[in-house]
């Protein structure tokens, strides 16, 4: 049986592969499971992402689906395990980072952890415990009107410490600049004043660097994909151009976009004023009962053939928070999820090989809705977004080269530029 030296459980699908790329650029060979697998893996691995979509459910139900893929990778040989949360940290009071990080650390007999969703590549740097997107604190990122998890303090310790029932502390970036001695003094000191659970610091990618040689035998880590830079060299390992091989990309090609983040919309954007075919998906006709999936399918069919056709359901704030007033904010979501899960499918139905799905929560229903049980890693678009290839029952001749992307990352140019990566 082949064994894992890292074992991850992501709570969304996005986040999943954003990890992945961060492991294959540093040299691991990684596949990204699409929920807990039924039977053993069969791959020739470092890593195993378990992709779950947990990010939003109740607590209890994440725990519950984070503790059923610790099982799964443990019984794998994994050596580590890490929970990966997205790098603004987006949560509720509720949860689900602080539960699920505390499920896992009973159930590993870990006493101390740590937490941080630095990823300096894509502008997420934490400093003095407070969270920046870019130059500007969290909640004035935009992250504050975020329709599920609104980000309104960029204090972690504080944000983390409501969740939790263990102790929250800190450890800054002075400590972090002297490197792993320093960082494990600090985790003893904090260790002897009761605390299980550490904010880290981390402004550039030398400092996750520095850090990783310091969590070589924890047990468990918690943070964003940034960490992981630092992690294959615990390991013996080193980058290879070879870790992101994937077979050679057909066929026709789409973006479908769910995200609501001002990245996401600046991207929509660009794409329509370059000329791109794209089409809006109105939740309150689906709501109405109009079957909107065969109208966006009879609209975009002639059109595929063409080049690149986008369908969003994108908006603003504003306009976010008046159809979640109309139908309510679960509904509101989860039926514009359906829909564009439903075009995805049709999309592939009709010889599209080459999708860009764009949002989290969209990209879990777009994959579970094309039957995919696992991805292979490939090149990466922008930080955080690689290609990857997976198997269809939608697409049985070749299979599909899909890009999942977290609504907050890519450039402007991110859905003109990603099939240029494959050629």
């Amino acid at each position: 049986m082949p064994q894992l030296v890292l074992g991850c459980i992501a709570d969304d699908f996005t986040g999943a592969t954003d990890l992945a790329n961060n492991l294959v650029r540093a040299g691991m060979r990684v596949v990204q499971a699409i929920g807990v697998p039924e039977g053993p893996l069969d791959a020739d691995v470092d890593a195993v992402v378990v992709a779950l979509k947990s990010r939003t459910i109740a607590p209890a139900d994440a725990i519950a689906q984070s503790l059923g893929a610790l099982r799964w990778l443990q019984a794998q040989g994994a050596r580590q395990i890490y929970f990966k949360y997205c790098s603004t940290f987006d949560s509720t009071p509720q949860g689900n980072i602080g539960p699920v990080t505390e499920a896992l650390m009973d159930a590993l007999n870990c006493d101390f952890t740590i937490a941080t969703p630095a990823f300096p590549d894509n502008k997420r740097t934490v400093f003095k415990g407070y969270l920046f997107a870019g130059d500007v604190l969290l909640n004035e990122s935009g992250m504050q009107n975020h329709p599920l998890t609104p980000m309104t303090d960029p204090n972690l310790v504080r944000v983390l410490q409501a969740q939790c029932t263990r102790k929250v502390g800190l450890i800054d970036y002075t400590v972090v600049g002297r490197g792993a001695d320093a960082i494990d003094e600090r985790i003893a000191q904090l260790k002897s004043e009761g605390v299980s659970i550490a904010i880290v610091d981390a402004v550039s990618n030398d400092d996750l660097l520095r850090m990783g040689p310091a969590l070589a035998k924890m047990p468990l880590l918690t943070a964003g994909s940034g960490v992981a830079i630092g992690l294959p060299a615990n390991f013996g390992l080193a980058p290879s151009s070879q870790a992101s091989a994937l077979p050679k990309a057909s066929g026709k090609t789409a973006i479908v976009s769910g995200s609501c983040s001002l990245a996401t919309n600046r991207q929509v954007l660009d794409f329509i004023q370059r000329g791109g075919a794209a089409m809006a998906v109105d939740p309150l006709r689906i709501a109405a009962g109009v079957d909107v999936a065969a109208e966006v399918l009879a609209w975009a069919t002639p059109l595929i053939d063409k080049g690149p056709v986008l369908v969003y359901s994108t908006a603003e704030a504003g306009a976010v928070k008046s159809v979640q007033g109309r139908l309510g904010v679960e509904e509101a979501g989860a039926m514009v999820e359906r829909t564009i899960a439903a075009i995805s499918r049709g999309l592939v139905e009709r010889g599209v090989r080459q999708l860009v799905v764009a949002g989290g929560e969209t990209s879990g229903a777009c994959v579970q809705a094309l039957g995919i049980a696992q991805l292979q890693i490939g090149p990466q678009i922008d930080p955080g977004v690689p290609w990857c290839h997976a198997r269809s029952d939608a697409a049985p001749d070749t299979g599909v080269h899909v890009a999942l992307k977290s609504g907050n990352f890519g450039s402007d140019d991110f859905f003109t530029k990603a099939f240029l990566v494959l050629g």
